[in-house]
């Protein structure tokens, strides 16, 4: 019997988006052929990560799909998951329901609101809504040293520097930490795990999303599979303020990731030339997931809102995206990198 080809997860952050990772993986975790060596993940990525590592420990991929689900319920996919494909034909279109909800009064007043009061307005009566989600995690399975290793990236506020959780000092704060929106929610305060000091953090995504070099330890995997939600192009130029804030906010979350990808790049080079003694430094094979004509019909308000519809189609994008990876890719992983950096940054 061959053995399961074993990769790493990338899982990046965006919020509500983070149902197409969801589908990704739930397609990805039916291919036997295939083992989740370790993960890195920011925002909804460490939600997603959290989940995966704790169905895994308790019984496997079944497992694992049954807690994403339970995760995404949670979030608010509660009418149309239990909807067959065929009815998902009949809901709205992502992209309408995305400018629908970004024009809505409501939300147009609540983001309004963000540029005038901060989250410490609340005084007292503040909590962060996805507190009661993270605590239904058991910890114990997610840092349990069997299964994948689990890594998730916060930015520490006062340095605006990288942090990396492990199963050593991964808790429920560090993954809210990790999510952390500063104009939507209060910074999480907990020990850094460099100098051990408590000290506040911001969502990852501003430093890493997700973080790629702590996959590259030499036991893990050369292979690292990235499933990205947010677009890396935009075709049309924005130009409406709605339009404007989320293309910036995209280019931001994107930036450390595209650092790290050329850092890739450039390592692979050297490797190529014999500048570097082959073994010297590790040659990580990129591959990526994405779908950026979906992602490019909606913008930031499906992401920091959860629609039912939304989400329910998020996740069938995602498989549908994962089962073409899979059918062009299958025999790629383990031998040969499928990304393209060079195009990515030409």
């Amino acid at each position: 019997m061959t053995s399961p080809v074993r990769i790493n997860l990338a899982l990046q952050g965006g919020g509500a988006h983070g149902a197409f990772t969801w589908g990704v993986v739930d397609r990805l975790l039916e291919e036997t052929g295939i083992e989740i060596a370790a993960m890195s993940g920011t925002s909804a990525g460490a939600l997603n990560g959290a989940a995966i590592k704790t169905g895994l420990v308790e019984g496997g991929r079944q497992a694992a799909r049954d807690k994403l689900e339970w995760l995404w319920e949670q979030i608010g996919a509660l009418d149309d998951m239990t909807l067959p494909v065929w009815m998902q034909a009949f809901l709205p279109e992502p992209g309408l329901v995305s400018k629908s909800l970004e024009y809505s009064l409501p939300y147009v007043m609540g983001e309004a609101l963000t540029r005038v009061f901060s989250p410490y307005s609340s005084g007292p009566f503040y909590r962060n809504p996805l507190e009661r989600i993270v605590a239904q995690f058991d910890f114990d399975k997610v840092c349990h040293h069997h299964g994948p290793a689990f890594f998730v990236c916060a930015t520490q506020v006062r340095s605006g520097k990288i942090r990396i959780f492990n199963e050593k000092n991964l808790t429920g704060a560090a993954i809210l930490a990790s999510a952390c929106l500063p104009t939507l929610f209060q910074a999480v305060e907990l020990p850094d795990p460099e100098s051990g000091e408590i000290e506040a953090f911001w969502d990852g995504g501003y430093t890493g999303n997700p973080a790629l070099f702590p996959l590259f330890e030499a036991k893990y995997p050369d292979d690292i599979l990235v499933v990205n939600i947010n677009p890396l192009h935009r075709e049309a130029i924005p130009v409406t303020p709605p339009e404007i804030q989320n293309r910036i906010n995209e280019i931001s979350f994107n930036s450390s990731l595209l650092r790290e990808l050329r850092a890739i790049d450039f390592v692979q080079r050297l490797l190529a030339d014999g500048s570097i003694r082959s073994g010297r430094m590790k040659n990580v094979r990129v591959h990526m997931i994405s779908d950026d004509a979906l992602m490019n019909r909606l913008s930031v308000a499906t992401k920091t809102v959860p629609v039912a519809s939304v989400l329910s189609q998020l996740k069938l994008a995602g498989r549908r995206a994962a089962g073409a990876f899979l059918d062009n890719h299958m025999d790629d992983l383990g031998k040969r990198q499928t990304a393209d950096l060079r195009d990515m940054f030409g």
